[in-house]
């Protein structure tokens, strides 16, 4: 009769000893992370005390409530219908939202929400796992603006070189080929039609300077006019077709044309060196809040795992990190290469 008493004993201790490690669990979590608790309907039945502290409310005020009691207001309606679409369908969802407390302050949390199925494999109840990223943050946010004001700074150097050197260096050489002409038409002599050759290629080379520093034409008329300035003269230079599709129907900031120009202007002066095509595509298209910009081509592409990250490619990434924007970067030998860029209308810093 003993040996059934000593696998009761067995059972006991290996439960109890379970239930520890499950209590050393939720204390280390508790200690740790912000955690909430949701039924299907995302009607919040558990917070800990971190998560009171954090969002200043009480739990009494939390529980029964769902999480838009501590929404911000900074993310976009598809943003959290994307999550619930990926927790729904019994997936984990991971990613970064800003909330606000009872007292009105935002902060920033590292999110992992993990569905809870049951046995028919659909959710029952959701665990929220956060971690406090606000200062983190905080300190890419001082690094955006700083980038930013780096690449304005960028831009009113080039544009004024540009200026001086169209309307000064330019000017002059133009003013000297004319005096140069007048010379021709009384005098015929070799150094002359050579001073005259050399002064016009002086002149273009001085305007492709001026353009590539910055286009007179992106200031004066925006950034359609100023892209389709830009692809006539590369195909023109490089013999490459690019075909251009638009659908915008505004201008936008400053700061977010010259970003979307600099963008194509480096993609293709990459297609030009590497892809070795004829043809590319760029495709402007509003949707929404948002710009989307596609610049592809059908070349010999290359593996990314593989590739270093050059000085354009940083510069790219950058640009559109200081507007808030994402690129994204599609290629693999012998497939070609497609840069998507999405830029949002308005965008602010939280």
């Amino acid at each position: 009769m003993k040996k059934p008493l000593n696998k009761l004993s067995n059972l006991e201790n290996e439960l109890n000893k379970s239930l520890q490690e499950l209590m050393d669990i939720k204390f280390a979590l508790d200690e740790s992370s912000i955690v909430a608790i949701t039924d299907s309907r995302g009607i919040i039945t558990y917070v800990n005390d971190q998560f009171c502290h954090i969002s200043k409310f009480l739990k009494e005020e939390l529980l029964g409530q769902d999480h838009r009691i501590v929404n911000s207001g900074y993310h976009s309606k598809e943003f959290f219908v994307d999550m619930w679409r990926t927790i729904g369908f019994g997936k984990v969802w991971k990613g970064e939202i800003c909330n606000r407390a009872k007292d009105g302050t935002v902060y920033w949390v590292d999110t992992t929400i993990v569905p809870f199925l049951n046995d028919k494999g659909k959710p029952y109840q959701y665990m929220a796992i956060r971690y406090e990223i606000s200062e983190r943050k905080r300190v890419e946010r001082e690094l955006q603006k700083m980038m930013s004001t780096i690449i304005d700074v960028q831009e009113d150097e080039r544009k004024r070189l540009s200026r001086n050197l169209h309307d000064g260096i330019g000017q002059n050489l133009y003013s000297h080929l004319i005096t140069i002409n007048r010379l021709i038409s009384e005098i015929d002599h070799p150094l002359l039609q050579q001073m005259q050759t050399e002064a016009t290629e002086l002149i273009e080379e001085i305007r492709e300077i001026s353009w590539e520093l910055r286009p007179s034409v992106l200031d004066d008329l925006g950034l359609v006019p100023a892209i389709r300035s830009f692809l006539s003269r590369y195909s023109d230079h490089y013999n490459i077709d690019v075909y251009f599709e638009c659908m915008l129907n505004q201008r936008l900031r400053i700061s977010i044309e010259l970003t979307i120009y600099r963008i194509i202007q480096e993609a293709l002066t990459n297609i030009r060196k590497y892809a070795e095509v004829s043809e590319a595509t760029v495709t402007l298209r509003e949707m929404d809040d948002i710009v989307r910009v596609m610049i592809e081509d059908k070349g010999i592409g290359f593996d990314k795992m593989k590739q270093s990250r050059g000085v354009g490619l940083f510069s790219m990434e950058e640009r559109t990190r200081a507007v808030g924007g994402e690129l994204s970067i599609f290629s693999s030998p012998g497939k070609g290469t497609k840069i998507i860029l999405e830029v949002p209308i308005s965008f602010s810093i939280i």
